[in-house]
């Protein structure tokens, strides 16, 4: 049982959340929080595997809520928008995800599996975005080169930075998906790289693939 706890303001939202979300036999709700602070709170006492966490809350925001609870549990930023720099600090904080309200809910549900089973997640309307923003001002490098990065291993960095799941990266190189866990595991020690997110970013920093791709 994946268990599941619901951050947002709006208590509407908190109980449509929790209706979705209880509707599946292999996800729970174990809480709701209608600020960062009762988040951070509930994340510490419940120890949930997932937290939908919003950006905008009162007395502490989603961004530093994800901060402190990154250690403890793996975070899914659900928020309205979609601007870079929300998506750029809520991967720095630590969220392992981050989707748009506008989702649709059967990938919503998804979204917390994939999330919950230790994979990053980006919502497709704003990867490009995200990465041209890396892109535009890469002053400083947040993830090493790919010297040492084999042929394979670039192919697959490839695939991941095209948004392919593990099981569709196994398919296409027609491998099995140990292999591509294995390269992947390698992946990030070569480049130092914390996930999958930072993955992308490498792949789109060292130019082996561009957003005009």
């Amino acid at each position: 049982m994946i268990r599941v706890v619901v951050a947002d303001d709006q208590a509407l939202l908190r109980g449509s959340f929790r209706v979705l979300v209880d509707s599946e036999p292999d996800l729970e709700v174990v809480g709701e929080a209608a600020t960062g602070s009762e988040a951070v709170a509930l994340a510490m006492n419940a120890r949930p595997d997932v937290v939908l966490m919003d950006v905008r809350m009162p007395e502490m925001d989603g961004i530093e809520a994800t901060r402190r609870i990154r250690d403890v549990c793996r975070v899914l930023v659900v928020t309205m928008f979609d601007l870079d720099s929300y998506v750029y600090d809520a991967l720095r904080a630590g969220a392992s995800g981050f989707l748009l309200k506008d989702t649709p809910p059967v990938d919503l549900l998804a979204a917390i599996r994939v999330v919950a089973s230790g994979e990053a997640l980006l919502a497709p309307k704003v990867t490009r975005r995200l990465i041209e923003e890396f892109t535009r001002t890469p002053a400083v490098p947040r993830v090493k080169g790919l010297d040492g990065v084999t042929e394979r291993e670039r192919e697959v960095l490839t695939l991941i930075a095209r948004g392919l799941s593990n099981n569709e990266i196994a398919a296409h190189l027609q491998v099995s998906l140990a292999t591509v866990k294995t390269h992947i595991t390698r992946l990030l020690a070569k480049v130092e790289a914390r996930d999958r997110a930072q993955l992308v970013i490498a792949a789109y920093e060292s130019g082996l693939v561009s957003t005009a791709g």
